[in-house]
């Protein structure tokens, strides 16, 4: 007789303890490639370069976050709100899958492989095609993901101002960089939830909670994700996978994978990985052992621009940031730029490729978009920065923007 697989697996995360697998699918769609591929795809980009530990992926992200919905829903039902089981199923897959679409590196690639194609959308088609090879049985996940469903409760766990998404990634990340003020105690976040007219709301006890939680999250942004040695790094990597495709569609030779190089060949955006299969097919294989492999080999190119990045990135040398929170003067960038062509010896078109500017912003609590509703002792329902006599919450509100400039320290100015 043939042994029946047990799919109700346990496994233990560092951050949660004991995890369970809720169903046979979901343990299915874990074991598809699509999201074994985040395996090897890093949760947040370069950030090793400036904390070792942060080594984490997107899979550990995406099985974290799947738990904490689990656990947000148990309590909901626990006050009294009803849910289908297909309904939990269905939230439970949203969560699982609102990675899926990631590319290498996760953000620090994210507009440079694909052209104007936001990670969400190759989510929504990852997810449809994994729907179409499980005749239909992501449907209901699909419609909460893509906020169509008739409870917008389940959508706004998936993804709002206060959603388990961000719950998860601020542990996750606070855990493995060791910057402590990540942490939000999500726990409680999650047992002062409640649903009102089918939207998420957080009774008024839980608002110092939420105030730890969106400082947190403002803190996390500048000490880890905007850090400054993390943005260059990534402009870095960036300026890596620019100056390759520039030389891969200037008929030059440059050893890579079969996914890597198709992108590296080719102008891909939304309509193409709407029309052509093949392209959606070969993201999916793309993951950060595809750019670190290629870079490894692109050290002894003969295009010293691409050789110089690739060896500099390799070894940690990086490039000189500088971080204002007024636009850089034209003067200086022209100057910064004429320095490189004459270091180098390159032409403008070249030295561009060792260049970067641009600008950061924080903004912890947007509230104008989704906000996050406090109910009140007096079954009020009033927005959290409305409801809190603590400043803090307001100021945080404020949207901060910071320009950088990165180029080579050897650069004589």
């Amino acid at each position: 007789m043939e042994k029946i697989l047990n799919k109700k697996k346990i496994f233990n995360d560092p951050v949660y303890g004991f995890v369970n697998i809720k169903s046979d699918l979901i343990y299915d769609i874990i074991q598809h490639p699509y999201f074994q591929r985040l395996r090897r795809i890093k949760q947040l980009g370069m950030a090793d370069y400036v904390y070792p530990g942060a080594i984490h992926t997107r899979f550990h992200h995406a099985l974290g976050a799947m738990h904490l919905m689990s656990e947000a829903l148990n309590h909901l039902q626990s006050k009294g709100v009803f849910l289908f089981d297909a309904e939990i199923e269905g939230a439970l897959i949203a969560m699982l899958l609102h990675d899926i679409g990631h590319g290498p590196f996760s953000h620090a690639l994210e507009h440079s492989i694909l052209t104007n194609v936001h990670h969400e959308d190759i989510s929504t088609l990852l997810m449809e095609r994994l729907n179409e090879e499980f005749k239909g049985a992501l449907s209901l996940g699909i419609k909460i993901f893509k906020k169509e469903y008739e409870r917008p409760f389940l959508s706004q766990l998936v993804s709002s101002q206060l959603d388990i998404d961000r719950m998860d990634y601020l542990q996750r990340d606070c855990y493995f960089t060791g910057v402590n003020e990540g942490a939000i105690g999500a726990e409680r976040i999650i047992k002062m939830l409640d649903v009102v007219d089918n939207n998420i709301v957080v009774e008024e006890k839980g608002i110092f909670s939420i105030e730890n939680f969106l400082n947190a999250r403002r803190l996390m942004y500048w000490q880890v994700y905007l850090h400054k040695t993390s943005i260059v790094a990534e402009q870095m990597l960036i300026l890596v996978f620019r100056r390759a495709k520039y030389l891969a569609t200037h008929d030059t030779n440059l050893p890579a994978s079969p996914a890597l190089d198709f992108f590296l060949r080719n102008d891909i955006g939304t309509e193409e990985l709407n029309n052509d299969s093949k392209c959606l097919s070969l993201f999916a294989k793309l993951d950060d052992y595809d750019i670190w492999g290629a870079v490894k080999l692109w050290v002894d190119s003969d295009d010293k621009v691409l050789a110089y990045l690739c060896e500099s990135l390799l070894n940690r040398d990086l490039f000189r940031i500088e971080l204002s929170n007024e636009e850089f003067s034209e003067d200086k960038i022209i100057k910064i730029k004429e320095a490189i062509e004459c270091e180098f010896e390159v032409d403008s078109i070249a030295g561009r490729f060792l260049f970067s500017e641009g600008f950061v912003t924080n903004e912890a609590y947007v509230s104008k978009n989704e906000s996050i509703n406090v109910l009140t002792k007096s079954g009020e329902i009033v927005d959290v920065a409305q409801a809190s006599d603590l400043p803090n919450i307001k100021a945080i509100s404020k949207l901060v923007r910071k320009h950088y400039l990165c180029y080579p320290k050897k650069l004589s100015l």
